[in-house]
């Protein structure tokens, strides 16, 4: 089977990333013809150099596109637009494939495959990864009805121009059903995440650690991710205040984004916030592994309850259980397997209060480690996931 795949925020092991698409790639090119079309923006953010920027196997064509996370409404306008035409460029002269594959977000990256596998009559696959255009609407970033409905019916026909689709959440999955597709033409695949990188993970490493930043005798509570406008921040810092004379509570924050300027400034006037930089993907392990508990915060925005975000994956996998403060399925899920606990959104003191009520409950909280190790391996390895993957790519390719 030949595959080509395009995608906007493309990135290896070697970056602060989630590195889904890597996993998958490095996994499916060992059987398959596997092409990427992608920006060189990220390589920038690389932080050492022990992978390949792609995997072995994998044929790379690159667009020069700029882009960052900082980036205001109006540049990341135009870095989208900017990739979206030298992708079309690059995929209508590329080789045919059986199939594409099209990662989104942004929606313009499913368009332009969309566009191309019309041209050349190829099957394609659309992951959606984040809600789009619902997410960026929510965030109050597209402000005039008309566009709204233009971007909302730009979707709608996007699912339906697709052979399959695969989402990260059932709750995406039962959005994209609710919006008329059928429900054979839609599958969850979880976000899942790199068990092999968790369990190389040893006491040693995690030994270092703590001497390294000083935390013997210390509760660590973690939060590995964007600094962003969707992530809540605000209320996490108010709740490292309100626990500031809690002496045996250490938070560890790792990221960068939006909020860091004023998390800097949070963390010299207090004693229990330690600011790390970001982590290579196959570092970050060893900062779950740490911790005694994580924070998966999302701002109280019905899109975000759909979120499948990575650090979610990482730290169960790792033993260390999370408070979430979506209302969607993660809360279901850790209330399930017993795995974390659940916090509604914009609400510091109740959050305070549940970190510390749970750092309290030391055998609750290492039963609950045991169980999301355990749900992990079961689900959410991206070694088992890839089966799915390969499975939906083969049936669009066939048709």
């Amino acid at each position: 089977m030949r595959v080509t795949i395009l995608h906007q925020h493309h990135a290896n092991p070697d970056c602060p990333a989630t590195c889904r698409q890597y996993a998958f790639m490095e996994k499916l090119a060992l059987r398959h013809s596997f092409t990427i079309v992608a920006p060189d923006a990220w390589r920038k953010l690389r932080l050492q150099h022990k992978y390949s920027w792609v995997p072995q196997g994998v044929e790379l064509h690159e667009c020069k596109v700029n882009y960052a996370n900082k980036m205001g409404v109006a540049m990341r306008l135009l870095s989208f637009v900017g990739f979206a035409v030298c992708a079309f460029v690059k995929l209508m002269r590329l080789k045919k494939p059986d199939v594409m594959w099209a990662v989104s977000v942004p929606l313009s990256a499913p368009w332009v495959v969309a566009q191309v596998a019309r041209l050349r009559n190829v099957p394609w696959v659309f992951e959606v990864q984040d809600l789009w255009p619902s997410f960026p609407i929510q965030m109050g970033a597209v402000k005039y009805s008309w566009l709204q409905k233009l971007l909302y019916k730009m979707e709608l026909s996007l699912y339906k121009q697709a052979s399959h689709i695969i989402t990260l959440s059932p709750d995406m999955t039962d959005y994209v059903i609710a919006r008329g597709i059928n429900p054979e033409k839609v599958s969850t695949i979880l976000n899942g995440t790199d068990i092999s990188y968790a369990d190389a993970v040893t006491e040693a490493d995690v030994e270092m650690l703590r001497s390294k930043y000083k935390l013997q005798g210390k509760q660590v509570v973690l939060y590995a991710g964007t600094y962003g406008r969707a992530n809540d921040i605000p209320t996490i810092m108010q709740a490292i205040e309100q626990l500031a004379t809690q002496q045996n509570i250490v938070f560890i924050l790792t990221g960068t984004g939006f909020y860091e300027p004023e998390l800097r400034a949070l963390a010299q006037r207090l004693p229990n916030l330690l600011l790390l930089p970001p982590q290579p993907r196959d570092r970050i392990f060893d900062l779950f592994k740490l911790a005694d508990l994580s924070l998966v915060t999302f701002n109280n925005l019905p899109v975000l309850a759909s979120n499948s975000p990575a650090k979610f994956y990482d730290s169960l996998a790792c033993g260390t259980p999370v408070i979430v403060t979506n209302p969607g399925w993660t809360k279901a899920f850790v209330e399930k397997y017993n795995c974390g606990w659940y916090t509604p959104a914009e609400q510091p003191a109740l959050l305070a209060q549940t970190i510390k009520q749970v750092l309290e409950d030391r055998q609750g909280l290492q039963l609950a480690g045991e169980h999301g190790a355990t749900i992990a391996r079961k689900l959410f390895d991206r070694q088992l996931l890839v089966k799915d993957v390969e499975t939906i790519l083969q049936r669009a390719a066939d048709l």
